[in-house]
């Protein structure tokens, strides 16, 4: 097998699917490899198959790792999301400036800094103009950049964007060279490694990113809280995991929210790394009058799309799967405002909530994993306090580059005054130099100066030595400054600005090498400008304040859906095509009904809308309805088995109301059965709940509640057999014992009595009789039975 590999910038593009490769265990193949990118010619290298694939994926892993998924602690950005904002910086799209086309800007990005997908840096920089996707967005977005129901931003030629306030504040110091800088993919420019960052970006925009083996989830959090936090970190850098959430008590989500996660379990994600927060949408009662209210919600979950959520819960309405919800309304502008309407007003709010809780997007769980460059190379999973000391040490950094930039700045300054100074104490030499020697710049470098001045000022006489500088001797900068300098700048009160500004300097030069020499100077200077930062973002700021608020979720007991339904009477009405319907009231039930062509009645019977109806198929499986939840009696009804998940080859075999407590008598028409109790032929689902197991023709046949001590059964063969119910075993699922014996046919019915009572049945004139003597059909389960008495219906049937 021969592989061809081009360039290293190539092999980063090594699919993903070459992974499956590398668990081939393959003898040695002949490998080619480019000698160099500007080199086309070709040379063998013999390398296993295995190691090739791997060494490569494990670069491609890598590059996912660092350049794309994972955000660096220090600045809390991916590269792109970087190069974004450094693209603007260069484009001087400042936040009181101009607005410039999205288009341009990405494609700066892209042809300088980032070779990727247009597409995929515009689809970045809208994220960061989004207020409901970031915290504290870093673009100032003009034009559709979405919404919060899902849409998409317009293309990128219709929009235009800037950068905000505080977007600058993370370039705040990129020019006095704060950070190192590393060239560009073609080498043509350089980006900076790392932004110097102002505030703690990671935790107060959050990240998500999905990496090859690993991936990050960070939720956003308020600026103010994380700078007091770090100011304690300052002050005691030994401080405990638990003690941040003094000054950090859990995420603030742009879209607000109650977040309901107890403090032990938020305190244990912070430690570890690892966790998740349950976050609800905020929510009020309005009230109607008249008794009447509903629900507004103000605010949703962070990342639920407000259209899905609505949809979502519409549905639920639809299959009342929430029966107590009537309907809902999306009645939201620049704010959130869904009305959720109850179906009865004796709903209590807390209950329906509780319920849109449970079923729907109105509660979440936001996954947290402060999986993070730690310090721009190494990925791990960090504590809030590894994060927040990772930033710190990165302010600190900054700081000290900072000031040792700006001392150089001083020193060249300073040579440059010194120059100025020793014109002014010579400046008829100088003049002459400048006016008659040819090589003025030369001569003037060649000049021993010396001397010194005295001037008078309006407050008192200012003497000024002359600066040593060797043997008085000019350099190359000061001679160029002097050459430099404009006529007017000699005039008398220029030569007192010039000294008063190299004191100055002088002064300022002291302060910075002190800092330098001094951690608890830097560690005060890093204090000093976090203040500054929470006041510019703290309360005072545009969406400064915590949004996100904490409750506690509350115990609610578990109330049976009866109890929230208003109890009215209803006659429910089940044809023999199995279509069924709710009819308002009592009725009579010999009253004549309407049915569709060629249908009838089957199952006719008094019930109330707080009952659960149970449905036994001939399949063996048992369905449970809620009688509040059945169509309306003034149509036909609707399918059964488009409520319960019944199969078109099963029939229905009888429709019950759930009764706690009580047992049933269940068999098969090929005499199997036993008694199951009542409460655990409940089913959940549309699916069912199998609980008598039949297989091939044998089908379900018989489904009668126990009202005695004594069973009868009856076969095809018109045998009788009576024994003491004691003799079934009561089970939850399964095929049963042996009821009655049959040489030929099977089970035709089955009934429970009370053997004091005797057994009764209706005769073919409607009388119901009664046998009182059943000594000779009396005998042990799973017995012959004996012909049936004198008057037995015809069909076989007790009922």
């Amino acid at each position: 097998m021969r592989l061809c590999i081009g360039s290293s910038k190539k092999r980063n593009a090594f699919c993903a699917c070459s992974l499956v490769a590398v668990s081939l265990d393959l003898y040695h193949s002949p490998m080619t490899d480019l000698l160099d990118d500007d080199d086309s010619s070709t040379r063998e290298v013999a390398e296993p198959f295995r190691r090739a694939i791997a060494d490569r994926y494990l670069t491609y892993a890598l590059s996912t790792i660092m350049h794309r998924a994972l955000p660096d602690a220090r600045d809390g950005l991916k590269p792109v999301h970087r190069r974004i904002l450094y693209a603007m910086n260069r484009l001087k799209l400042t936040s009181g400036g101009k607005f410039l086309k999205s288009a341009k800007i990405s494609g700066d990005t892209m042809g300088d800094f980032h070779p990727h997908g247009d597409a995929a840096i515009y689809d970045a920089m809208a994220r960061l103009a989004q207020d409901f996707n970031v915290r504290y967005p870093l673009v100032d977005g003009q034009g559709n950049f979405g919404n919060i129901d899902g849409d998409n931003p317009a293309a990128s030629r219709y929009t235009e964007a800037r950068m905000t306030f505080i977007a600058e504040a993370m370039l705040q110091g990129l020019e006095e060279n704060a950070v190192d800088f590393r060239e560009n993919y073609d080498g043509r420019l350089t980006e900076p490694v790392v932004l110097p960052a102002e505030f703690p970006s990671l935790l107060a925009n959050g990240a998500a990113g999905i990496a090859v083996g690993m991936a990050t989830n960070i939720p956003p959090h308020n600026i103010a809280e994380l700078i007091d936090a770090c100011l304690h970190l300052i002050k005691t850098p030994d401080a405990r995991d638990e003690t941040l959430l003094n000054y950090v008590p859990g995420p603030d989500f742009p879209t607000g929210g109650v977040i309901v996660e107890p403090k032990e379990s938020i305190a244990v994600s912070y430690k570890t790394g690892r966790g998740s927060f349950r976050l609800r949408s905020k929510w009020e009662v309005e009230d109607l009058g008249r008794g009447q209210w509903q629900i507004i919600v103000t605010e949703i979950p962070y990342q639920v799309q407000k259209s899905k959520l609505i949809e979502k819960i519409a549905e639920l309405i639809q299959t009342k799967k929430v029966p107590i919800l009537a309907d809902i309304r999306d009645e939201s502008a620049d704010d959130i405002r869904i009305v959720l309407e109850p179906r009865s007003k004796n709903v209590e709010p807390d209950i329906l909530m509780n319920m849109m809780f449970k079923s729907s997007d109105l509660e979440t769980r936001f996954s947290l994993n402060m999986n993070v460059l730690i310090d721009g190379v190494t990925p791990k999973v960090c504590s809030m306090k590894e994060v927040l000391q990772a930033f710190l040490d990165h302010r600190r950094e900054v700081l000290k580059r900072r000031s040792t930039h700006r001392v150089e700045k001083i020193d060249h300054r300073l040579e440059v005054l010194e120059g100025f100074i020793i014109a002014f104490l010579n400046l008829d030499r100088v003049i002459d130099i400048i006016r008659y020697d040819d090589a003025p710049k030369q001569a003037l470098m060649a000049e021993e100066w010396g001397g010194s001045f005295v001037r008078a000022t309006s407050e008192s006489d200012y003497v000024s030595p002359l600066p040593a500088k060797g043997e008085g001797e000019l350099t190359e900068v000061q001679a160029e400054a002097i050459l430099n300098m404009r006529l007017r700048s000699l005039r008398r009160l220029e030569e007192i600005e010039l000294v008063k500004e190299r004191d100055a300097l002088m002064a300022e030069r002291a302060d910075l090498e002190d800092l330098l020499a001094s951690d608890a100077l830097q560690w005060a200077r890093i204090s000093d400008q976090l203040k500054e930062t929470k006041k510019k973002f703290g309360k005072d700021y545009d969406g400064g304040a915590r949004r996100t608020q904490f409750a506690e979720a509350g115990e609610f007991e578990e109330v049976p859906l009866e109890a929230m339904i208003d109890r009215e009477p209803i006659t429910v009405v089940c044809s023999q095509m199995g279509w069924i319907r709710a009819m308002s009231g009592h009725i009579d039930l010999t009253r004549e009904l309407k049915f569709k062509d060629g249908d009838g009645p089957r199952f006719i019977f008094h019930a109330e809308t707080t009952d659960r109806l149970l449905v036994f198929g001939t399949n063996g499986r048992f369905y449970t309805l809620s009688a509040s939840n059945l169509p309306g009696g003034r149509g036909m009804g609707e399918p059964l088995r488009l409520m319960v998940d019944l199969p078109n080859d099963a029939d229905i075999v009888d429709i019950l109301i759930h009764q706690p407590d009580r047992k049933l008598l269940v068999a098969s028409s090929a005499g199997d059965g036993f008694v199951a109790e009542e409460n655990d032929v409940l089913a959940q689902t549309r699916t069912g709940k199998q609980v008598l197991n039949v297989k091939g023709d044998v089908k379900a046949l018989v489904c009668q509640p126990v009202n005695g001590d004594t069973v009868a059964c009856v076969g095809e063969n018109r045998k009788v057999l009576v024994f003491a119910i004691d003799e079934l075993p009561v089970m939850a699922r399964g095929k049963g014992v042996r009821l009655q014996k049959y040489k030929d046919g099977g089970l035709s019915d089955a009934t429970t009595f009370n053997m004091d009572e005797g057994l009764s049945w209706k005769d073919p004139a409607g009388r119901t009789r009664t046998e009182s003597e059943l000594a000779e059909w009396t005998g042990k389960r799973a017995g012959a039975g004996r012909m049936a008495p004198r008057g037995f219906p015809r069909d076989n049937k007790f009922n």
